[in-house]
């Protein structure tokens, strides 16, 4: 007997984990009632008919409520509190499904990423679908490639992946239809991608134009030409960008045209000097920087049709069934006219710790691919993950490096992307190039489209609206590097103007720190090199990491902040591999300002250690970083330490932190400053005498200033919670408090080597 309908009332789940998934949730006792198990799909009846994959709603849920997000209800069309039916839906796998969305994921999605995005998700026409894969409720075959498609999807679109809107243009069928691994996805006016196993491309019929998702910016086809790192096949030398739309890669694309052309129009005269030319290329470069732009613009130019295959797909899959798709994409590319087989992410496919099986397939069909005269290209992010073997000259023979963008660069990026965006007299490009140090391409697009959001939420009802300077200011305070998704240091709203005192020590950072990553082209006019780090020495709670949070403050670089223990690891090689992938992400995200607190416990003195010489092969690695053979470009290290003897001497010389910068404990000057800085939002009253109270203060650190000005603010709270000001007698109970914390036998120590290295 079939399971009755059930009429509910829909509550709207705001925040939930499972939002925008395509996730209902029920009582128990209403699943046991319509006969539904988690996972299982259901059709829902509003004003309009979709479906869900159902859920069970927790222990203080009610019966007669059906819980879902903003977008079911939006496909639904009825809002919290309105009616929808429910009823159990038939397992039918999608046959086919079609979707558009805004031109910045078309172009930059490939259809196998797509289809993971949708995974185990079921779809009606005309509905509305996030990104955000299903991995609520996955299958257990499919939980690596889920996984697989979060992190690619990030590095891919950049910011705002989580939040863009597609619409199901088109599904077989065409209510309810379960995606999975051999449902054939794709973008309408775009290529498709074949079921698991398929060999050759399959397009979709389409009939509109692609339309743009929910409050996303305006773009055009140039919004993306400079980014995105997902490939898919070209639809055509008109779904492909133009090389002269690509800024900062012309070089890479005619160095690339030239081997792509001679390759396929020009054999004859290769066969008539005696040689032969291999197509074998391996692109590198930072995450969403336009690699496989870069491709899809070259082989577009020289006529050549593309094959993708997403790496990150394959090694999910099992060995056979990678080794059958690989051989199939060969297969498809071969003697059917130029042709480009692109392999993203390679490195997932041929890692350079682990020569598997379906390592050792791929380097077969790469080099029988190479042979038969057609090009195989793969991108990487990450070319030291890459496994060394497919370097040969028979495989990889060219490498071609995407360069990070510089400030000049990302202004011409910025032109390109604002190229149909209508701008207010404000904006100037040239300040936002500037405060955008380590965006790639993506980024850069992901910034434009945030401050069209943030346009159109001032302007909802204006006839002409624009993007103004303040609205790419909001959207930089949201928008992060995708090279820095990690980064471990908050960025404070302050300056060096916000710290008291210091002028000498505030002077010489701004020498040492901020002109080599503000102006690194006046050091290569006068034929200088700039100082590669600097180590801050002092007595504790003098503001040795305030000072670095101020040089943080300036946004003209980004900062990666490392606490001194942090890198060392029991495991042989961990420790050496983490100061690698330290300074590797540093130039990556050029320029790049690298933190090193507490750096005595990270590279103390050699051989003087008990750990098994963990920490004298980090010194080794540090050394090496900071003056090895591969340059550290636009990218500054900062110690800091109250131990500089603990410091080992090799790391103290020129070439690697040989700034050594004395901040000293403050003097009653220094102190009064520091009282200011503290009390700025504190409403003293009258009665306080700042520069009295710093002359009085014998012994206090920096911190011990501003935690007195703390425990004054206290102590008006603690005499009333009306307090409107702090009093001199509030002040001098917080005196009574709160103590000097310097120690003068180290504070004379360190005073003493300061002045030893003067004079010496």
């Amino acid at each position: 007997m079939a399971a009755p309908d059930l009429t509910l009332v829909a509550s709207l789940r705001p925040a939930a984990l499972d939002g925008r998934r395509g996730v209902v949730r029920l009582h128990p006792e209403v699943l046991t009632a319509l006969a539904l198990r988690p996972g299982d799909p259901v059709r829902l009846a509003g004003r309009r008919v979709t479906a869900g994959i159902v859920a069970p709603a927790g222990p203080a849920a009610s019966t007669a409520l059906l819980y879902a997000d903003d977008l079911l209800l939006g496909n639904l069309g009825v809002r919290d509190g309105g009616q929808v039916t429910v009823s159990r839906a038939p397992v039918i796998p999608a046959r086919r499904v079609t979707l558009t969305g805004p031109v910045q994921v078309t172009a930059a999605v490939s259809p196998e990423m797509l289809r993971l995005a949708l995974l185990g998700k079921v779809v009606t026409a005309g509905d509305d679908v996030s990104l955000l894969p299903q991995d609520v409720l996955p299958d257990a075959s499919v939980r690596a490639l889920v996984a697989a498609a979060r992190h690619s999807l990030s590095t891919t679109v950049g910011y705002a992946w989580t939040s863009t809107l597609l619409t199901v243009a088109a599904a077989e069928p065409d209510v309810a239809a379960l995606v999975t691994m051999d449902t054939v996805v794709g973008w309408e006016h775009g290529p498709v991608t074949r079921a698991a196993g398929s060999a050759g491309p399959t397009r979709a019929a389409g009939s509109a134009g692609p339309t743009r998702a929910a409050g996303s910016a305006p773009a055009t086809d140039a919004a993306v030409r400079g980014g995105g790192d997902a490939a898919h096949e070209s639809a055509g030398p008109d779904a492909a960008p133009a090389v002269d739309e690509l800024p900062g890669l012309r070089a890479q694309a005619e160095e690339l045209t030239e081997l792509l052309d001679l390759g396929f129009h020009h054999r004859e005269v290769l066969g008539r000097l005696g040689t032969t030319v291999s197509l074998g290329v391996l692109v590198a470069g930072p995450a969403g920087s336009g690699k496989s732009a870069l491709v899809r613009a070259v082989a577009a130019r020289v006529g050549a049709r593309v094959r993708p295959l997403w790496a990150p797909e394959l090694a999910a899959l099992t060995n056979d069934a990678a080794a059958r798709r690989l051989r199939a994409a060969a297969d498809d590319v071969r003697g059917n006219g130029p042709a480009v087989l692109l392999v993203t992410d390679v490195e997932a496919l041929a890692p350079a710790d682990d020569a598997g099986p379906v390592s050792t397939v791929f380097r077969q069909v790469l080099a029988e691919t190479v042979r038969a005269g057609v090009a195989v290209v793969c991108t990487t992010s990450r070319p030291e993950a890459v496994d060394p073997g497919l370097r040969a000259p028979d495989l990889l023979s060219l490498r071609i490096t995407v360069p990070l963008p510089d400030q000049a660069l990302r202004r011409e990026q910025l032109t390109v992307l604002t190229r149909q965006v209508p701008l207010a007299e404000d904006v100037r490009l040239d300040e936002v190039a500037g405060r955008t140090p380590g965006f790639v391409a993506a980024d850069l697009a992901a910034l434009v489209r945030e401050a069209g959001v943030r346009a159109a939420l001032r302007q909802k009802s204006a006839d002409a609206p624009t993007v103004a300077m303040g609205d790419f200011t909001a959207a930089l305070e949201v928008v992060r590097p995708t090279t820095m998704a990690a980064s471990t240091l908050e960025l404070a709203d302050v300056t060096l103007d916000d710290v008291g005192d210091m002028v000498e020590v505030k002077q010489t950072l701004t020498e040492s720190v901020l002109w080599p990553l503000t102006y690194p082209d006046t050091f290569a006019r006068l034929g200088v090199q700039p100082p590669r780090g600097v180590l801050l020495y002092g007595p504790p709670g003098c503001g040795k990491t305030y000072l670095v949070t101020a040089l943080a403050g300036s946004g003209r670089a980004n900062v990666l902040s490392v606490k001194g223990a942090e890198l060392l690891s029991k495991w042989v090689g961990e420790s050496e591999r983490a100061v690698r992938e330290l300074f590797r992400r540093a130039r990556e995200a050029a320029p790049t300002l690298i933190f090193l607190d507490e750096v005595d416990a990270l590279a103390p003195v050699r051989g003087q250690a008990s750990d098994g010489g963990t920490t004298d092969r980090v010194v080794a690695a540090l050394l090496t970083e900071l003056d090895g053979v591969e340059s550290l470009r636009n990218v500054v290290v900062v110690g800091a330490t109250n131990r500089p003897d603990l410091v080992d001497p090799a790391l103290l010389r020129p070439g690697r932190l040989e700034r050594l910068v004395y901040v000293p404990p403050p003097d009653g000057v220094a102190r009064a400053e520091i009282l200011r800085a503290a009390a700025r939002n504190v409403p003293f009253a009258d009665d306080v005498d700042i520069a009295a109270l710093g002359d009085g203060l014998d012994g206090f650190s920096a911190a011990d200033c501003a935690a007195l000005v703390r425990e004054a603010a206290l102590a008006a709270m603690r005499e009333s919670l009306t307090a409107s000001t702090v009093t001199a007698g509030h002040v001098e109970a917080a005196r009574r408090r709160v103590g000097p914390s310097l120690d003068p036998a180290q504070v004379a120590w360190l005073a003493a080597y300061a002045e030893a290295r003067t004079t010496r």
